[in-house]
C-alpha cells in the first residue's frame, strides 16, 4: 500500500488542488490520499471561508481518501507551526509514504538544502539572521538574505520569497527534525498569480488562486462567473453550504476581538502565542481607534510586522491561545488524529493506520474522554471551543445579515454543535 500525505486548507478547493491531488497521485503511484486540513481557523491568521466540515467534503469528492484535522494552534500559527504540526500528525500515523505539495520551483532539491540550514541552525547563519533583524528588516526578508549568505547558490530571489517554496521548505524541515522515512514530492504549482484578485482570470487552465476566489465569493460575484474555476463536485457542495450558512471573513469577528481586548487590557496581550511586549503596548495604544478587525491589523502594521503576522496575533488572543499553553501541547507531540471525512471505500486504508499508529483516530467527540490523557484531552477542548465561536459567530452573521454568495435573506439557523457534528462519509 502506497499513502500520499497532504497538508492543506481547501479555503476554498479549487482547480489547482485538483491538479495537484490529480498529478501527485499520478507521480507516486500512490493507492490512497490522507489530507491534513485546516479547521475553522487558518494559517494567515484569519477564518476560514467556509466551515471545515464543508471543505472536508469537497477534497473528499474530488480524490481524497480521508481527510484529518489539524489542531487549531497549529494551523492558525506560524508557517514553521503549521508545518511542524501536519508533518507530525502524518508521521505519527505510520502509513504516509509521501508529502506531496506545490512549489513555485516545482524542485525537491533547493527546498531541502535551505530546510537542511534551517533544520541545523549553524552559527553562522543564526548571526547573520539576528543582524539583519536588528537592521529593522522583517523576519522573511531577514532570513532570505541570511540563507543567501549562508549558501550563495540560493541567491534566487523567488526561490526565498515565493510563499509556496517557503511553506514547503518548512515541511521539510520538519520531516529533517523528526528524522521521518516520509519523503517529499514537489510539483511546480500553475494557475493564477498567488496574489490575484482583481480581475476574473483568462488563461487556459482556469486555476485561480484561492484568494481571488475568497475576494469574488465575498463581493457578490455571481455563482455561475465562478462555476468553472471549481471542479464541478466542488461546485456543488459550495453552491449548497452557501445555502445554509453565509461564508466568513475577518471584520465578521470584529465585536468578538475588540471584546477580548477590552477585557485583557489591563494586563496586557503578551501571554498570548506570538504576541512581542512591543506589539502589546503597540495594540494598547492604538485600541481607541478600533473600528474593526482589518483596520485594526493595518493600523497595527509596521515595517518590520507584517500584516498576516498581526492578523494571527488578533486570532490568538481572540481564541486564547497562550503561548505557555501552546508549549504544553508541542510536548505532546500531535496526541490525536480528529476524523473530519471519509471514503468508505478507503477501509483498507483505516485498518492499516489502525493498526500502525501511535495516536487514537477519533472519529466522534464524546469518544475523547475514553482516548485520551488528561493533557491531550485538555487540548481536544480547547479545539471544541475554538470551533464553537466560529460555529457561533456564523449562525450571528446568517441571522442578521445577507448572504453575500446568493445574495438573499436566511430563515432562522442554529449554531452547529461539536459534538453533534458527525464526520462527512461518502462510498
Amino acid at each position: 500500500m502506497k499513502v500520499n500525505g497532504i497538508i492543506a486548507e481547501y479555503n476554498p478547493f479549487h482547480n489547482g488542488h485538483l491538479y495537484h491531488l490529480e498529478t501527485v497521485k499520478e507521480r507516486t503511484k500512490a493507492d490512497y490520499t490522507v489530507v491534513v486540513m485546516s479547521g475553522n481557523f487558518v494559517q494567515r491568521g484569519a477564518p476560514a471561508l467556509l466551515p471545515k466540515h464543508t471543505r472536508a467534503e469537497m477534497a473528499l469528492k474530488c480524490g481524497a481518501d480521508l481527510v484529518l484535522e489539524l489542531p487549531a494552534y497549529y494551523a492558525a500559527g506560524s508557517a514553521e507551526f503549521f508545518a511542524a504540526g501536519a508533518v507530525a500528525l502524518l508521521d505519527r500515523l505510520g502509513m504516509v509514504d509521501f508529502l506531496c505539495f506545490g512549489s513555485e520551483c516545482g524542485q525537491t532539491r533547493p527546498l531541502m538544502e535551505i530546510a537542511s540550514i534551517l533544520a541545523e541552525e549553524p552559527p553562522e547563519y543564526g548571526a547573520s539572521l539576528r543582524r539583519h533583524l536588528k537592521e529593522g528588516l522583517s523576519f522573511p526578508r531577514a532570513r532570505a538574505m541570511a540563507l543567501t549568505e549562508q549558501c550563495p547558490s540560493l541567491a534566487d530571489t523567488e526561490l526565498l520569497s515565493s510563499p509556496n517554496n517557503l511553506l514547503g521548505t518548512e515541511y521539510c524541515k520538519a520531516l529533517l527534525r523528526r528524522g521521518s522515512g516520509i519523503r517529499p514530492v514537489t510539483i511546480r504549482r500553475l494557475g493564477a498569480d498567488y496574489h490575484q484578485e482583481e480581475t476574473l482570470p483568462r488563461f487556459p487552465e482556469d486555476r485561480p488562486s484561492a484568494l481571488f476566489l475568497r475576494k469574488a465569493i465575498l463581493s457578490h460575484t455571481a455563482p455561475e462567473s465562478l462555476r468553472r474555476l471549481l471542479p464541478p463536485k466542488a461546485f456543488s457542495v459550495l453552491s449548497r453550504a452557501l445555502e445554509e450558512y453565509p461564508p466568513l471573513e475577518s471584520d465578521d469577528f470584529s465585536l468578538p476581538l475588540y471584546y477580548k481586548l477590552l477585557t485583557d487590557a489591563p494586563k496586557g496581550y503578551r501571554q498570548y502565542l506570538d504576541v512581542s511586549s512591543e506589539l502589546s503596548e503597540r495594540i494598547l495604544g492604538h485600541l481607541d481607534q478600533f473600528e474593526s478587525f482589518d483596520t485594526f491589523c493595518e493600523s497595527l502594521k509596521t515595517k518590520g510586522t507584517t500584516y498576516t503576522r498581526i492578523s494571527r496575533c488578533l486570532i490568538h488572543i481572540l481564541l486564547q491561545m497562550e503561548t505557555e499553553k501552546f508549549q504544553q501541547y508541542q510536548a505532546l507531540d500531535l496526541p490525536y488524529a480528529r476524523v473530519l471525512g471519509l471514503r468508505k471505500s478507503a477501509s483498507p486504508l483505516l485498518s492499516a493506520i489502525k493498526q500502525n499508529t501511535s495516536i487514537p483516530l477519533i472519529s466522534k467527540s464524546a469518544d475523547a474522554d475514553k482516548l485520551l490523557g488528561p493533557e491531550a484531552l485538555a487540548m481536544f477542548r480547547e479545539d471544541l471551543s475554538i470551533s464553537h465561536i466560529y460555529n457561533a459567530v456564523e449562525a450571528y452573521k446568517a441571522n442578521t445579515g445577507r448572504h453575500a454568495f446568493a445574495n438573499h435573506p436566511y430563515t432562522k439557523r442554529t449554531i452547529r454543535n461539536e459534538y453533534r457534528t458527525s464526520p462527512v462519509v461518502l462510498p
